[in-house]
């Protein structure tokens, strides 16, 4: 299981991780020769807002993790959403998608271009079944720059840059003159509005749906699977529980935040369970 945060130092060859994990992961007796992969992005999470770079804040999993894993931290993504993305799917700078200057804004026309080829293209052609749950943000104003357009056999979640973690209202840009029209709730199951889960946290929704892809799967494919979580990304928002381990913070903002970083770490421990749960 990888994970990586889109504001901090990361960067992987995907030939290079695959001959890794080839080597590190033999095949299990009734299980794909290849090796499950699943790849949990974080957004918006900077160097020291993990337990293992800063004590203050409290990510049990993820320092066991890492503990017990690899860590690196010499390697650099771009700082935003969308040119991160982009360059993790298609391995390419972005220099050459186009997608360099910034995010896709809701209301433009723009998109990760048609002939890039993505990762889960190439992993589908070799027989993995790919699932993404989470942010896409590479762009919707047709039907082909759909994720599920890209290589994933499904997609749950949003397609613009953020939301309200309770309504799934898109309020990106209510800040910016004339773009008070692009508010509007954005929640997904493949190509269709999912519409059940309006008053329920965003990061605790894609931690189950990727719990119930685990159970489903049948261990002789090979799984790729694209945890795109959209904590901590504004807004500050998050269960109460979590603000009670940080009462020391002062800073109403910081302690969001902080709570927010371990809200995160939880679910990452759920889908963690998940896979050992199936012996994946």
């Amino acid at each position: 299981m990888m994970f990586a945060r889109t504001d901090s130092r990361f960067k992987f060859d995907i030939k290079t991780l695959l001959v890794i994990l080839m080597n590190l992961c033999p095949p299990i007796r009734g299980q794909s020769k290849k090796p499950h992969i699943v790849f949990i992005l974080a957004d918006d999470l900077g160097f020291n807002d993990i337990g293992y770079h800063n004590s203050k804040i409290k990510t049990e999993v993820l320092d066991e993790l890492a503990r017990t894993g690899v860590t690196l931290e010499n390697y650099y993504v771009q700082p935003i959403c969308t040119p991160t993305r982009a360059q993790l799917l298609t391995g390419r700078y972005d220099i050459h998608t186009g997608l360099q200057h910034g995010i896709v804004w809701p209301s433009q026309a723009n998109g990760l271009p048609r002939n890039e080829t993505t990762i889960a293209t190439k992993l589908k052609e070799s027989g993995y079944k790919t699932h993404i749950v989470g942010k896409w943000h590479l762009g919707f104003y047709r039907k082909e720059f759909l994720p599920t357009r890209r290589g994933f056999d499904s997609f749950y979640g949003f397609l613009t840059g953020g939301q309200d973690y309770y309504t799934h209202i898109n309020r990106l840009g209510f800040h910016k003159p004339g773009y008070t029209h692009l508010n509007g709730y954005d929640f997904w199951r493949d190509e269709e509005v999912e519409k059940n889960v309006i008053g329920e946290y965003t990061t605790f929704l894609f931690a189950e749906e990727v719990e119930r892809i685990i159970k489903k799967h049948d261990p002789k494919d090979p799984l790729f699977l694209f945890l795109s979580f959209q904590a901590p990304h504004m807004p500050l928002q998050v269960p109460d529980r979590f603000l009670k381990r940080y009462a020391e913070i002062k800073d109403r903002k910081r302690r969001l935040y902080a709570a927010m970083v371990s809200c995160l770490d939880e679910a990452v421990g759920n889908v963690t369970s998940a896979l050992k749960g199936r012996g994946l």
